[in-house]
């Protein structure tokens, strides 16, 4: 198996969820994770955010707010007026379209909203977005590579419900399962160990946290000692900046990238919240940098999706 950091469009359609999973492995924290806002006007109209945020070195694409339901990724209409695939069959196909545009593996956030612990001035979640049986069903069926059961922010999604999610999840859904938060999400701990051991006895695959400097309290020293435990069970972990910190300078995106790779960190995510619906793009390239070089980064960037 590849390294996911050697890994091109060819390698990924063969892909299954144990493949992914050892690439990860293999790059021994050299993965890099961008998520997207889809349905919202992309930072330049004539390409999708998913596009850009491949353009500047990530690895895997994960898609924020996507009605699994409806699914629909603004900016892909510019590209039915060029490309091959005619714009009504974009539309029933988005996923697999955009799968074929930017030659990586996509997932979608599904939220395990906790309905006993929801209050009315708690955001709605819209049913596509729901962590639940006929998403994970419909996820399958739409060809994402992974499921990140995570929360937005004020959505009230707790531990145990994303425990819950994960069991659905493993029975329904073939690919990689990623699950843990990246900020509070409304109620619960935000970095509760014995809720993430049962994440992975659960049957995730990666456990996410917030990457140190992100949340407050979460420091270097605790995350890594979390994050050996979770690895020592076989679980990967991802490092999430999403606290808005994505739309800071340089220096901070680089700071956060070096201290989750020194805490153990197997993926460093970056949020979509730098500007429209995606992280500021050299952010992206200068996290990209920093925890794996030009080297890396540059070929990911420049690598054709004919490859």
């Amino acid at each position: 198996m590849k390294r996911i950091l050697e890994c091109r469009a060819s390698d990924f359609i063969t892909f299954n969820r144990q493949d992914l999973v050892d690439s990860i492995r293999k790059a021994e924290g050299r993965t890099v994770m961008a998520e997207v806002i889809p349905t919202v006007q992309p930072l330049y109209p004539e390409v999708t955010n998913a596009e850009l945020a491949r353009a500047f070195g990530a690895d895997l694409i994960l898609l924020n707010m996507l009605d699994v339901f409806h699914p629909y990724i603004k900016g892909l209409e510019s590209h039915a007026l060029f490309g091959d695939m005619p714009g009504d069959e974009m539309s029933d196909h988005p996923i697999l379209e955009l799968k074929r545009l930017i030659g990586l593996p996509i997932g979608v956030n599904l939220e395990p909203v906790d309905f006993l612990e929801k209050s009315s001035e708690m955001n709605e979640v819209k049913r596509g977005r729901l962590a639940s049986i006929e998403a994970f069903q419909k996820a399958s069926e739409l060809g994402i590579d992974f499921v990140c059961l995570t929360g937005n922010p004020n959505t009230g999604v707790t531990n145990e419900a994303i425990e819950q999610a994960i069991i659905q999840a493993r029975r329904e859904f073939a690919g990689v399962i990623i699950a843990g938060k990246m900020h509070q999400a409304g109620a619960g701990n935000v970095l509760d160990r014995d809720a993430y051991i049962r994440f992975v006895e659960a049957g995730a695959d990666i456990i996410l946290l917030p990457a140190p400097g992100t949340v407050p309290g979460v420091r270097e020293e605790s995350f890594y000692e979390l994050v050996q435990e979770l690895q020592s069970l076989g679980a990967l972990t991802l490092a999430a900046i999403g606290t808005s910190q994505e739309g800071a300078d340089v220096a901070t995106v680089r700071e956060i990238a070096l201290s989750s790779k020194r805490g153990g960190a197997d993926i460093v995510h970056i949020g979509d919240a730098g500007l429209s619906g995606i992280a500021v793009p050299e952010n992206i390239q200068a996290l990209s940098i920093a925890i794996r070089g030009r080297r890396h980064t540059y070929i990911r960037m420049a690598a054709s999706v004919n490859r």
